[in-house]
């Protein structure tokens, strides 16, 4: 579908009374502001955030980054129109100069079907990044890694069964590129060795004969059940979280709505694997990094959100959060809430360059499952409970999302620190009930996922 088709077409579903239609026109107008910030399209991207201003204020989500990106963006087109002629000139001078990379990619092989890069030195992690993303004009799907290498040889295409295109290049003078194509989804994954990048590439289509001989001996699945989640109960061990109404913990309450959830999927078929199932600590940078080893589809963290006693008594409703480079003032008090547990992962520049390299692909597909886990969560308390508040789907800087390879989200149960939501908090039943409606919105994004393709 064109732009302006989906542009069209969001105008359409905004326009009707129906909150599942006004959810889908601001679905629409956020996959277009992002496409137009990956693509540099001004025109498209003031029309998205005039369309995600209007939907979002309509269904109760935080839209005020957007409001002021809005207002500052008459300021900002005359401010480059002033500076264009002397950045052209600037760009001139820099292009002489010549930059290398200290990294060398010495070998490409393929070894037990997985592809190895081998370099000269050891790698860092912030030295790669991978990103997906699929290119609507050729009907291509895109898994690109940017390295920062350079190559001993020129350009090469590499090729394997069951995939249509593999190119490895020098992207920029510092930049070694490997591009894999597929007009169908492919599953990718890579782990960093010291010296070695080592990618696992495998075509979906393809399914072996066993895993068909096992499946009809089975009960019979859902196809979109066949799918890897890792839930993340916040906090642990000597972290206790948040500490709220009558000393209830973050840690312990979080827990025990991660582990009814873990039940929950698993009974519907799903593989669930969980950060911590006890209470002990685990580094914000290892819990997704666990994520990425399994091999994940999505990854959920479990918070409870908390305010100081001034507010107390009047602040509750449940959030969920998608990860961005967002500057919101509320998104960054309660990243930072969040963020504080693990000191030695919070380097402010390291983590300000990492979120500015988030790819659009995942950006997109964690909003979607923000705002399934929210309405299914949400829709399920409502039925049993009375004063449940939707305090809205947000984006925001949180570290324990970083360097997850899948669509990741972080879901705020509610207030620890509001007597009567905390009392909730604790108890069982509700605890159950909401996994439940969590669950529901798994299934519910997982479905969606099916319906786009």
């Amino acid at each position: 579908m064109s732009d302006y088709a989906l542009l069209k077409r969001a105008g359409v579903f905004e326009k009707s009374s129906a909150k599942s239609e006004q959810f889908k026109a601001y679905n629409d107008y956020k996959n277009l502001y992002l496409k137009a910030l990956v693509n540099d399209t001004q025109s498209l991207r003031l029309a998205a955030l005039k369309g995600i201003v209007r939907t979002g204020k309509k269904l109760h989500i935080d839209v005020s980054r957007y409001e002021k990106e809005l207002s500052s963006s008459s300021k900002k087109k005359h401010a480059r129109h002033k500076s264009h002629y002397r950045k052209k000139k600037q760009t001139k001078k820099k292009s002489k100069i010549k930059i290398r990379s200290s990294h060398k990619l010495k070998r490409v092989v393929w070894k037990n079907g997985k592809l190895q890069l081998q370099f000269d030195k050891k790698l860092n992690a912030k030295q790669i990044n991978y990103f997906k993303r699929y290119d609507v004009k050729h009907k291509k799907y895109l898994y690109v890694f940017d390295i920062h290498a350079s190559m001993l040889n020129r350009s090469q295409t590499l090729r394997k069964e069951g995939v249509d295109k593999i190119k490895l290049g020098q992207y920029t003078p510092t930049t070694l590129r490997l591009v894999i194509e597929n007009s169908s989804p492919l599953s990718v994954h890579y782990s960093k060795h010291p010296r070695t990048i080592e990618v696992q590439i495998k075509s979906q289509k393809i399914k072996s004969r066993n895993s068909v001989v096992k499946r009809k001996k089975s009960a019979p699945t859902r196809l979109d059940r066949n799918k890897i989640i890792v839930i993340d109960a916040g906090h642990g061990g000597k972290d206790p979280g948040a500490i709220g109404y009558r000393k209830y913990r973050e840690k312990v309450v979080v827990l025990g709505i991660a582990k009814e959830l873990r039940n929950i999927l698993k009974s519907r078929g799903y593989k669930v694997y969980m950060t911590r199932d006890g209470d002990y600590f685990v580094k914000l940078r290892n819990r997704t990094k666990f994520a990425n080893k399994k091999h994940a589809d999505i990854f959920v963290s479990i918070h409870a959100n908390a305010v100081g006693p001034r507010h107390a008594n009047t602040t509750y409703g449940i959030e969920s959060y998608y990860l961005s480079p967002s500057r919101s003032t509320r998104a960054k008090n309660v990243a930072a809430k969040e963020n504080s547990a693990d000191l030695a992962d919070m380097n402010f520049y390291g983590k300000e360059s990492f979120l500015n390299t988030l790819n659009s692909h995942n950006i997109i597909a964690a909003n979607k499952l923000a705002i399934d886990l929210q309405r299914s969560a949400l829709g399920e308390l409502k039925h049993k409970y009375r004063h449940v508040k939707d305090a809205g789907v947000r984006e925001g800087p949180f570290w324990v999302l970083v360097g997850a390879q899948m669509p990741a989200v972080l879901v705020e149960v509610g207030f620890i620190t509001n007597p009567s939501e905390a009392r909730r908090l604790v108890n069982k039943k509700y605890q159950k009930t909401l996994a439940k409606g969590l669950a529901n919105g798994v299934e519910r994004y997982f479905f969606n996922c099916r319906k786009r393709r």
